[in-house]
């Protein structure tokens, strides 16, 4: 149903009534049947290209989709040229490189780790911890840890690498922070994916912002801000200015967007709009959304030009454009 027939058909039952329990759900876009057999994976950026070639050797195969974002991710992590995410990313103010990441799955379940150091796959520790424990984030020198305890070992080379040591030092003469638009701010990649039987799973990891306050957190590990899957509506990540996106609940809001009868781009629209609102001070300020329905159905949004995202079906592998509110030049 078009979030213009739904939202008519929700006036056509006249101001002021209230839909009872059976009415509501009939009137409910999250009744939308999964597609399946038609598996699909999208992330951010143009490293996610290389992330769903990772993911779509699981989807192809028909394969889960939590596994296929898990790998697919790591493969950027993997990537230690990547000064964004994994250990090749830029160092915070104190020269220390540290990790967040989290998954999540259509039945809700989740996993999330913040402010690692010295691991490889923060993505992997944040799915044991959803398969391994009753908790969600673990962070910092516990999540360490928790991590060394549990088969993940510390890497055995020097973090951060000598270029991105050379580049901090540099960085410390003025010690100036800024964020360029779709330079610093493309800092996460964000994955999701619907696999043949029609579930949805989503991650996110990030090294976060370059030479940010040593124990800043943003949004990427945040369940609800930096991700969000719901297998009766869909999935959404974000990328960009992560304190923004927190203070919005970037990506909750996305799918409560859908949830209301909003198509993916269109959800994605909404969130950009009421964070522009809401955020003072957003010039320069990139936010990117991406999303997925339960139909299969993605799109993006984001502040400025020069947001895209990686597309791999059946049929196609891609990237694609997404519309924006503002031009930067």
């Amino acid at each position: 149903m078009s979030r213009r027939k739904f939202l008519k058909n929700l006036g056509a039952l006249g101001a002021g009534t209230v839909l009872t329990p059976l009415a509501a759900k009939l009137h409910s876009p999250s009744l939308l049947s999964p597609k399946k057999n038609h598996p699909i994976v999208i992330s951010t950026w143009i490293h996610g290209m290389a992330a769903n070639a990772g993911a779509w050797e699981i989807l192809g195969t028909s394969g889960d989709a939590l596994d296929a974002v898990q790998k697919g991710v790591a493969v950027t992590e993997s990537d230690l040229t990547n000064r964004s995410v994994g250990l090749g990313g830029r160092p915070d103010r104190d020269g220390y490189v540290t990790l967040d990441a989290c998954i999540m799955d259509h039945d809700s379940r989740c996993g999330s780790v913040a402010f690692l150091e010295d691991i490889q796959h923060p993505i992997d520790v944040a799915r044991a911890i959803m398969d391994k424990t009753q908790h969600v984030m673990l962070v910092g020198e516990g999540a360490q840890k928790w991590a060394l305890e549990n088969g993940f070992p510390k890497v055995d080379y020097e973090v951060p690498f000598e270029e991105v040591q050379k580049e901090y030092e540099e960085w410390l003469i003025k010690s100036e922070y800024e964020t360029d638009v779709n330079v610093e701010n493309h800092d996460t990649i964000g994955m999701l994916a619907m696999d043949a039987n029609g579930r949805i799973a989503g991650a996110c990891t990030t090294s976060g912002m370059a030479y940010k306050i040593r124990g800043r957190v943003g949004d990427s590990p945040i369940i609800g801000a930096g991700l969000f899957i719901d297998g009766d509506v869909g999935g959404a990540t974000a990328t960009g200015v992560g304190e923004a996106i927190i203070r919005t609940a970037g990506a909750s809001a996305v799918v409560e967007s859908m949830r209301r009868g909003a198509s993916p781009e269109e959800a994605c629209y909404d969130i950009v709009q009421r964070l522009l609102k809401k955020h003072r001070g957003v010039e320069g300020m990139q936010v990117g959304f991406l999303a997925m329905n339960m139909q299969g159905e993605y799109g993006g949004y984001s502040v400025y030009n020069g947001f895209n995202y990686a597309l791999r079906t059946q049929d196609r592998n891609e990237m694609v454009d997404s519309k924006y509110t503002r031009t930067w030049d």
